[in-house]
């Protein structure tokens, strides 16, 4: 039987939000250097993509906590 992670390690909201972060990030340095208006687009996107995220990492855990069926258990 494989054992089951650590609770640090399968949490995935500190990697959601520090990839999040970094994409906003991008998004701001290339707006003060001017870059290309497809790569302000592309950041921009990828972190409303980050915030998605974070609210399915909330929608999965309210279903855990509420008991429905098909929620994974276990994340967090």
């Amino acid at each position: 039987m494989i054992p089951s992670l650590p609770r640090s390690l399968a949490d995935p909201r500190p990697v959601v939000g520090v990839g999040t972060v970094i994409w906003f990030a991008a998004a701001v340095v290339l707006l003060i250097t001017g870059g290309p208006l497809v790569w302000i687009w592309a950041c921009l996107t990828g972190g409303l993509l980050g915030l998605s995220g974070f609210a399915m990492i909330h929608w999965q855990g309210s279903a855990a906590r509420r008991g429905a069926r098909g929620a994974q258990r276990d994340l967090f």
